[in-house]
């Protein structure tokens, strides 16, 4: 009997060994797909792990580049940032890997696609959701979310049992229950004691960035340049070293990022589903590049289109984290975005030191800025009797709404 094909989205980690070797177990022809978004594993052991857990074939994709250039930098045109503070690290990173998984299910004829995500999550949301935009007749397999896988592991503990019973090595424990997800553009950690919202991580939990304390004494002078509000070259101001390519120039600012205690968050977030869940993250490079893209457009970037494309963030960010980067919404904004930035180039400098991302000059090619209108010392053309026609003008539905309010409510409006 034929048995049949899933495409599994492979980790190595607990969650995604139990369900390779479980799924295994349930008679399906296993193939793993496991996408290199920068995370610091070694995918020859991956492999290897997967292949003696009884995976038919596993396919490694490089996907560092792509995950930079069509998803971290068009988030970066936008100012994405979830509830004001979440750089999406985990949320930019699922659609890339849907769309390879699904090249692979299509590639080796695969009818259904899995996935290790649970069903409190987000992920399972942006993982589900990029699969039907992708490949709309997938059957999705999702063991968290199954009657028969739910009734045999009610939560990790019983995880760590089956991969006792099946010799399945996990670096997880139940002394080192977190989870997390690490990419080229950040790490996140949850569970475990950081489930209470009061308890101060330890500073062991933390891996891509240093405390305050152990950070650099010493501040780094950094260049960053724009074209089109897409970086392209860092410029180290201290020893003159430049560094070009997305790939290098992301590799180069974690690294800065990482010595001077910058990209810390702590917080506890909206999950699409409902639920409040604790988070800490860990984003030194890309909260460097949020910073330093947001002043140049302060110089290069019209008023009003500006405000508008404000007025987008949290749509655009909130449509990132509910998993809709494959939506018609999505296309619309990412084309109002692309527009946006088109004057958005110049280059700006920066001083990094302990956990702080100083902004200290910045020069663009489109500057709207013009020292004599703004100067308080030179009159520059700028006739200042104009303002008061410019004022009375803004002041007349001001005046009316007054005294329509002075018959509406006589009381509010009476003088004591």
């Amino acid at each position: 009997m034929k048995k049949d094909k899933v495409v599994l989205a492979y980790s190595g980690g607990l969650d995604t060994s139990i369900i390779l070797k479980w799924l295994v177990n349930k008679g399906f022809e296993v193939i793993c797909f496991v996408g290199d978004v920068g995370q610091s594993d070694d995918f020859n052991l991956v492999k290897e792990k997967a292949l003696k857990l009884g995976a038919k074939e596993v396919h490694i994709k490089d996907l560092q580049e792509e995950f930079i250039v069509d998803y971290i930098f068009p988030a970066l045109q936008g100012n994405a940032l979830y509830e004001g503070r979440y750089l999406l690290g985990t949320s930019l990173a699922r659609p890339v890997l849907a769309k390879a998984q699904i090249e692979v299910a299509q590639k080796v004829d695969a009818k259904i696609v899995s996935h290790g995500s649970t069903g409190k999550g987000n992920d399972q949301v942006r993982f589900e959701l990029s699969y039907y935009a992708l490949a709309p007749d997938i059957e999705i397999l999702a063991p968290w979310k199954n009657t028969e896988f739910l009734n045999q592991f009610k939560g990790r503990d019983d995880l760590l049992d089956y991969a006792r019973e099946w010799n399945i090595p996990v670096s997880a424990s139940k002394s080192n229950p977190y989870s997390e997800d690490e990419n080229i553009m950040h790490i996140s950690h949850e569970a475990g004691d950081l489930e209470d919202p009061e308890t101060r991580p330890d500073e062991s939990v933390f891996s891509l960035t240093n405390s305050i304390a152990d950070s650099d004494e010493n501040e780094s002078l950094i260049e960053i340049h724009f074209n089109n509000g897409m970086p392209t070259q860092v410029k180290n101001i201290d020893d003159g070293e430049t560094i070009s390519g997305s790939l290098n120039l992301f590799k180069y600012l974690n690294e800065l990022g990482k010595r001077h205690g910058i990209g810390r968050v702590d917080m506890v977030e909206n999950r699409f589903i409902g639920i409040k869940s604790r988070g800490i993250y860990e984003t030194p490079g890309a909260t460097i590049l949020w910073d330093a893209h947001r002043d140049l457009e302060g110089i290069a970037m019209d008023k009003e289109v500006m405000h508008i494309r404000d007025m987008l963030i949290p749509k655009f960010s909130e449509l990132i984290y509910n998993g809709f980067w494959f939506s018609p919404e999505m296309d619309f904004l990412l084309t109002a975005i692309n527009k946006s930035q088109e004057a958005v180039d110049g280059k700006v400098k920066l001083a990094l030191i302990k956990g702080n991302v100083i902004t200290i000059g910045r020069e663009s090619p489109s500057s709207l800025y013009n020292k004599d209108l703004s100067s308080m010392n030179v009159e520059g053309g700028f006739d200042s009797t104009d303002s008061t026609g410019f004022i009375n003008i803004n002041a007349i539905r001001l005046k009316a709404h007054n005294l329509i309010m002075k018959k509406i409510n006589p009381y509010k409006w009476r003088k004591d």
